[in-house]
């Protein structure tokens, strides 16, 4: 049982460290950390972890960095990604978009909402749970790792490769506005390749263009939505082209390939198997022999050179309402003196479709700002909501099993 001199505690050494925990936002978002390049970045937040005294700060072989206190048999993970998209129209900002700007209280900077808003909170939360005794018999780590480019790879490594930890439980930073999520849909990456035959496009009819090939299959794709699955909680299936590449001689030929890409976001119910057939089925019989599906691949390296290859499926995942780990975090909530709100979901996906959707560990989201800011123009933070995190993110190991 908590008792109230303990949630007091926690907030008034938040409120002393306020100051310390909003200039360590600002810095780390001025440091660009677009295209997976977190080497940077990961070192800034490094030197924050050794001078507040974490047992353990280091990089694993991808170059995702870890802070860790503590050695008790109980692993709990609070994971928040700390690559971010590109900046977009530099002056559609009105300002430098990763030096930030600060304004009616907010931080207006690339990657603060999605997703070094949480990083601040997760790491001063942790020192001050050591510090007040609240992590008895638990290893916790911060976990600051890339996740744009590849949803779920960074905790592929933490289980698998190195430290070869499966966590208890995992708390993810992405944008919750400081609500408990507990699941979203999964998807599927999928490539449709058109083959044509090559002509002058003078002599057109000695060609068979591979674009239009594809055109029945596009306009079948964005009907497809309504037919698509659905659930209570995680919604309806959805799907959409998201991007076409062309190969021709020159742009006076008929083009003699075509390929689509497309996006699947798969509810509870469907498999990736039924959508992939479910493409298939889209393409007229008389182009089934020159029309391909192929399931995507993510092998890239990593800014180390490091190479873990994966299919691009990530499942579907969801904990109930009444799971230990939501329970926990409603609770954890309540004693820092937010509102009761609903547990909620992401519409878009995180790294818990490895977490909860592959390796079963069971995870929940609590982060501050609001997801529908991410990845736009001027998005911003609310720093009331960064350094009320702080306290939850202080708070929660001590909820596990209480």
């Amino acid at each position: 049982m908590i008792q109230p001199e303990v949630i007091a505690t926690i907030q008034s050494k938040v409120a002393a460290s306020q100051g310390a925990i909003i200039q360590f936002l600002r810095e780390i978002c001025a440091i660009p950390s677009t295209n997976a390049q977190i080497g940077p970045v990961g070192e800034r937040i490094a030197a924050e972890m050794r001078a507040l005294g974490f047992d353990e700060v280091r990089f694993d072989p991808m170059g995702n960095i870890l802070g860790r206190i503590g050695h008790g048999k109980r692993v709990l993970v609070y994971d928040s990604h700390i690559d971010t998209v590109g900046e977009g129209d530099p002056a559609a900002w009105g300002h430098d978009p990763f030096e930030g700007k600060l304004e009616n209280g907010r931080l207006i900077a690339r990657g603060s909402v999605d997703e070094k808003g949480s990083t601040p909170g997760m790491v001063y939360g942790l020192a001050i749970a050591r510090d007040l005794g609240l992590l008895e018999g638990w290893t916790v780590y911060y976990f600051g790792n890339m996740e744009e480019w590849c949803d779920g790879l960074a905790p592929n490594i933490f289980v698998e490769v190195d430290p070869r930890v499966r966590p208890d439980a995992v708390v993810i930073g992405e944008p919750t506005s400081l609500n408990i999520y507990r699941g979203h849909k999964g998807r599927i990456e999928l490539k449709i390749t058109a083959h044509g035959v090559s002509a002058h496009a003078a002599s057109n009819h000695l060609g068979d263009n591979a674009i239009y090939k594809l055109l029945p299959v596009i306009a079948a794709i964005r009907d497809l939505e309504p037919r698509l699955g659905d659930h209570p909680f995680l919604g309806h299936g959805k799907i959409t082209v998201t991007d076409m590449h062309v190969k021709t001689a020159s742009i006076n030929a008929v083009p003699d390939q075509a390929t689509i890409f497309v996006d699947r976001r798969l509810t509870f119910g469907e498999t990736k198997e039924q959508a992939v057939e479910q493409i298939r089925a889209l393409i007229p019989p008389e182009s089934r022999s020159s029309i391909t599906v192929e399931e995507l691949f993510y092998d890239e390296p990593s800014y180390t050179g490091f190479v873990f290859p994966v299919d691009k499926y990530f499942p579907a995942w969801a904990l109930e309402e009444d799971h230990p780990l939501v329970q926990a975090g409603l609770k954890a909530r309540r004693l820092i003196g937010l509102p009761d709100a609903p547990t909620g979901k992401w519409d878009f996906s995180t790294n818990g479709i490895y977490w909860a959707g592959k390796a079963g560990i069971p995870c929940i989201g609590f982060g501050p700002g609001d997801e529908l800011l991410a990845h736009t123009t001027g998005e911003w933070i609310a720093l009331d909501e960064v350094v009320k995190a702080t306290e939850f993110y202080a708070l929660f190991p001590a909820l596990l099993g209480d």
